[in-house]
């Protein structure tokens, strides 16, 4: 089995790849770290990130182009906040175009 530490900087790396501006989904991440069908992996290593990392977290979102974090929670705005800042505006239904704003 792989270490569940290096599994988490193989995720970071592919997260902190993602260009300012742009987001990617939970599989896609998995999949730039080489771990297919591996979404929820992706998941656990972002909630296992230090609190002072520099690593784009925010960048990732579902494949339906939604905020995963549960929404009215203070991640879920800090998320929002990040992204609207960047300049990813989602349509009106919260959603995110993934086909304009994903890489």
């Amino acid at each position: 089995m792989t270490d569940p530490a290096s599994l988490n900087e193989r995720i970071w790396l592919a997260v902190a790849a993602i260009p300012a501006g742009r987001v990617s989904t939970y599989g896609a991440v998995a999949n730039a770290a080489g771990l297919p069908r591996g979404a929820r992996r992706v998941g656990r290593a972002l909630g296992a990130l230090p609190p002072d990392s520099q690593i784009p977290w925010y960048r990732v979102i579902n494949a339906q182009g939604r905020i995963a974090i549960p929404q009215g929670s203070k991640a879920a705005r800090e998320q929002w906040d990040r992204l609207l800042g960047e300049g990813v505006i989602p349509d009106a239904n919260g959603r995110i175009d993934l086909r304009r704003y994903g890489v």
